[in-house]
């Protein structure tokens, strides 16, 4: 038996991304990453700076996934609750860390200011911390659940420091194939191919280019031989359809 799967989820918490006012980028990045390392992300969900519903998704996905990270709300104003959420779900006191609090005070700053920069300290009793390569403050870890920045360059410093470090399980890839036809012309043909390899995700995205509808047609998977098996059938119902297969791509 090949390895097991080992799968996520991500929660991107902050009202500023529920409100349309900022565009979140953070989930594209972590799912990109996770995949190449061999961890599967299953489920993501934007949540609202609210403890209740916080520490309700991280109880509730820490249990179901192998893995659970965290983007947003670790920074030093009143509505940066994450760490105190955190705390919460797992039931123990916040304190400051003293690495943290060490590296926030190399930077002088006045009292009020470095008060407000000294919440960034503040973890959960029993935390270990994330590494930011950028030098600023750390993100930290409980149990399964990683607690990371909302800064896009922030948060890929320190989900880098992470790579080789967690479980992996095997790397999924893919098979795209580009087609000038509608989804209804393939439609049939791709349900009896799906059947055919059940163990394989086939999606079917149609598009308007050039002033052309078509459709890309994606296999996800871990057996390759499988994935070229598959994307050979579904160059051919392309074919059969009456369409061209284009634009192949092996990732």
């Amino acid at each position: 038996m090949g390895k097991p799967a080992i799968t996520a989820c991500v929660l991107v918490i902050g009202n500023e991304i529920l409100s349309g006012r900022t565009p979140d980028s953070n989930l594209n990045h972590i799912a990109l990453a996770l995949g190449g390392w061999g961890i599967e992300v299953r489920e993501a969900r934007v949540i609202p700076d609210m403890v209740d519903e916080i520490v309700d998704a991280v109880n509730e996905t820490r249990r179901r996934y192998h893995y659970v990270f965290t983007t947003g709300g670790i920074g030093p104003t009143h509505d940066d609750i994450t760490a105190d959420c955190i705390a919460k779900a797992f039931e123990v006191p916040i304190i400051e860390h003293p690495d943290i609090a060490a590296r926030i005070k190399t930077r002088p700053a006045p009292p009020d200011v470095m008060a407000s920069r000294l919440r960034m300290a503040r973890v959960p009793e029993g935390a270990t911390l994330i590494e930011n390569l950028t030098g600023g403050p750390q993100g930290f870890r409980m149990d399964n659940v990683f607690v990371m920045a909302g800064i896009p360059m922030v948060m890929q410093a320190m989900l880098s420091s992470l790579e080789g470090q967690l479980d992996t399980g095997p790397v999924v890839r893919s098979r795209t194939v580009t087609a000038y036809l509608g989804e209804s012309q393939l439609a049939s043909a791709l349900t009896d191919i799906q059947n055919r390899f059940a163990e394989i995700d086939l999606g079917s995205y149609p598009f308007f280019k050039n002033e052309r509808y078509g459709t890309s047609l994606v296999m996800r998977g871990v057996d390759e031989a499988r994935l070229d098996a598959m994307l050979a059938e579904v160059e051919q119902a392309i074919t059969d359809a009456g369409g061209t297969p284009e634009d192949v791509q092996t990732q």
